[in-house]
């Protein structure tokens, strides 16, 4: 297994020492597409949010500055660990609630989330159309999903996200899986944006109003 190769397998499941510092070097690399899509959701108070694969913890820290809970679902338990260390006050206070599992059986109630954000993890999910059903589900009739990816054209040219490790995604491809896990066409919005110089990325914010 090549340097390259290893590196994209720990982005999608960080563990261990190498794990510890992807995490760290996530938090850094990540700060501006996390704020993007956190600012897109545009959390209110009061409300339950989610953040699927919430990695270092950074989006959880600023969601919790406004929501009344956010609950936070991750793969990997070394990031579970830098995480609850980010976020360790708010979770004493009863404001943040994280924890490992699987995206595709989601350890929630129906109905239960006013938002969910899933930032830079969408090139992991094995099977899109579960895991966005399940997210479908525990989705409140009229909540809000908001999705960002760092765009194919980018990720073709970064030689540790190979398509061996991620799958790499065009706007158009986003829509086409979302109105296939039945977030209607209507109710997207898909806007492109520029992280850094040679850098673009996507973000999708789906209101599912197809359930109202």
């Amino acid at each position: 297994m090549s340097l390259w190769h290893g590196i994209g397998r720990q982005l999608g499941n960080p563990q261990g020492f190498v794990g510890r510092a992807i995490g760290r070097m996530m938090r850094v690399a990540n700060d501006r597409p996390t704020r993007l899509v956190v600012d897109v959701l545009d959390a209110r108070p009061g409300e339950m949010l989610l953040d699927m694969g919430f990695g270092p913890g950074h989006a959880v820290a600023l969601l919790a500055n406004t929501a009344r809970c956010v609950y936070g679902i991750d793969r990997s338990d070394t990031m579970l660990r830098q995480a609850s260390r980010l976020n360790r006050r708010a979770i004493g206070a009863g404001r943040v609630c994280l924890n490992t599992g699987d995206f595709s059986q989601l350890p929630y109630p129906d109905g239960f989330f006013d938002g969910i954000i899933a930032s830079n993890v969408l090139y992991f999910w094995k099977d899109h159309g579960v895991v966005l059903g399940e997210i479908r589900r525990v989705l409140k009739p009229g909540g809000r999903l908001c999705i960002y990816v760092t765009d194919a054209a980018t990720m073709q040219r970064w030689r540790f996200a190979g398509v061996e490790t991620h799958r790499h995604f065009t706007a158009d491809q986003l829509t086409e899986i979302l109105v296939g896990a039945g977030f209607a066409l209507d109710s997207l919005e898909v806007r492109s944006v520029t992280i850094a110089q040679d850098v673009g990325g996507i973000i999708v914010t789906a209101y599912d109003i197809s359930v109202v």
